[in-house]
């Protein structure tokens, strides 16, 4: 019986993940209320919280598919490029990175909208996924600062990230400090030579 009971609940956990991502597909993290999801899955508003501590729980699980889906683009990105130069594969990553975000603009936005503090437990594995995109870009920031103490490229590695990210937000949502979308890659480019060096 208790096997029967965890599989339902199981099913239904998948059932609410799968809703909420295709909701904030559609309309954004705002789009996440408990009662059209318990509609949409056919369930009680309760249940709902038999598989979830909270609605954030639910994004959380979202966000956990939308980085695994970020990661495969910018690993995809480095298939014959392993060998060029770090600064080079670190455009290549920005690019992937610039095209994944168009291409998935609401669910890319949940990732940064959900407020999330150093004082929240945050799942493991959702963290490891946050390090493995970061890992992505720590190997070549390494490669263009050789003598430089883990310490100094794990916040080096933020920064770029950091830098990247807001030539992306911005020229996506056409904010007037942005750039056309033509020239954000060029201005990605741009950026990341200077700061490396172009190494």
């Amino acid at each position: 019986m208790a096997g029967k009971v965890e599989k339902r609940r199981e099913e239904l956990r998948k059932k609410l993940i799968s809703i909420a991502e295709q909701r904030i597909k559609e309309e954004g993290i705002s789009a996440i209320k408990a009662r059209d999801l318990a509609k949409a899955a056919n369930c009680a508003v309760g249940a709902i919280y038999n598989v979830f501590d909270d609605l954030f729980d639910i994004v959380i699980a979202v966000n956990g598919i939308t980085f695994q889906h970020l990661g495969q683009a910018v690993a995809a990105s480095l298939v014959g490029n392993e060998n060029a130069p770090p600064t080079e594969r670190l455009i290549v990553m920005s690019h992937a990175y610039l095209e994944f975000a168009a291409a998935n603009p609401r669910t890319w936005r949940t990732l940064f909208d959900a407020r999330m503090s150093t004082e929240m437990e945050i799942p493991a594995w959702y963290l490891a996924e946050l390090e493995r995109l970061f890992g992505f870009i720590a190997g070549p920031v390494r490669e263009c600062f050789p003598d430089t103490s883990d310490e100094d490229v794990s916040l080096m590695t933020r920064a770029l990230f950091s830098s990247v990210h807001g030539i992306v937000l911005l020229g996506l949502e056409n904010r007037i400090s942005g750039v056309p979308d033509d020239q954000i890659k060029r201005m990605i480019s741009i950026t990341l030579q200077q700061l490396t060096g172009n190494k």
